[in-house]
This record gives structure tokens, C-alpha cells and sequence, in this order.
């Protein structure tokens, strides 16, 4: 089996990685909320709608949110995104115990950024090259002639994207 976080190879029955220390998924298919779409307040930016989603879904709250961003924007109707919203925070029942989800994050790059680090996050997450994921953004915001939109999305992104959490720096020990 391989670590997701750093790639090297582990143990099968690894809860955790004993290179970097990373928790690794369980490997039996299981979702970790036991079936229910629950809501999670306490991982979520304004009810835990999306964090409830994407603990049923068993994948990182930031696409889940920039999903249904996109899915408010793109067909024009972002009333009814939040019309779905605030439904979905009166209807889903909220979770008793918070699942743990122990995958991959993804974060904005606090090393390769230009602006903000997003388009390094998303790098990052992917194993590519920042600037091909650079260049891409900038031909997908002026291809169709939506430049505003473009940098609109561009700023969700930079909103929704939690940074990448500092890494505490090593001393190296003295040779005295």
C-alpha cells in the first residue's frame, strides 16, 4: 500500500504512515458516516452543508464547496444555489459525531504562489506543473470571452481553498 500524502509504501494494515505520519484511509470501501447525509457545523464555513456532503462522500470539503459554487454560477442561477443552501441546512439532520476524513487535502500553496496560491495548490494536489496550471487558468478565463468570471472564479477559489498549514521549521543539531 502507498502512503497518499507522501508516496512511499507501507504497511496494509497502517493506520498510520510511519514516514510522515499521515493517517491513512481505510481501505475497505466504507464511508465513515455509516450512509447518512448528515450536516457538520463544526467543519463548515456557514451550516456544514458542504462539510456533511463531502464526509458522505469521503472527499475534501474544498472541491465539494467549489462544486457547488460552480454549479451556482454556470447555469446562471445563483439564487437557486442558495435556495438549495439554505434547503439543504433546514433539511439535513446535523451529525452527532464528526467523521474524520484522512485523505488528501487540498490547500493553497504557501511556497509556489504567484497571488494567492491557488493555482500552486491545485499543482500540488494534482502532481503537475504550477505554471501549466497557470497557463491553463488564464486560457480557460479568456477562451470563452469571460474574463470577469475567470477572475471571479478565481476569487471563490482564493476563498474557499484553505491555506496549507505552516510547516514548523528543524534545527539541525550543532557538531560541537
Amino acid at each position: 500500500m502507498t502512503c497518499g500524502h507522501c508516496s512511499r509504501s507501507i504497511e496494509s494494515d497502517s493506520t498510520f504512515c510511519r514516514f510522515c505520519g499521515a493517517p491513512v484511509p481505510a481501505t475497505d470501501g466504507a464511508r465513515r458516516t455509516a450512509g447518512r447525509l448528515t450536516r457538520i457545523p463544526s467543519n463548515g464555513r456557514i451550516a456544514g452543508v458542504c462539510a456533511g456532503i463531502a464526509a458522505y462522500m469521503n472527499t475534501d470539503v474544498a472541491f465539494v464547496r467549489l462544486a457547488w459554487v460552480l454549479l451556482s454560477i454556470v447555469p446562471g442561477g445563483i439564487i437557486g444555489g442558495v435556495i438549495a443552501y439554505v434547503a439543504a441546512w433546514l433539511l439535513l439532520p446535523i451529525a452527532t459525531e464528526p467523521p474524520l476524513y484522512v485523505g488528501r487535502r487540498l490547500f493553497r500553496s504557501v511556497t509556489d504562489r504567484k497571488l494567492a496560491g491557488v493555482c500552486g495548490g491545485l499543482a500540488e494536489y494534482f502532481g503537475a506543473d504550477a505554471t501549466i496550471v497557470r497557463l491553463a487558468v488564464v486560457i480557460l478565463a479568456i477562451y470563452p470571452g469571460a474574463i470577469v468570471f475567470g477572475l471571479l472564479a478565481y476569487l471563490i477559489a482564493w476563498c474557499i481553498i484553505p491555506s496549507a498549514p505552516a510547516v514548523p521549521l528543524q534545527t539541525a543539531a550543532s557538531t560541537v
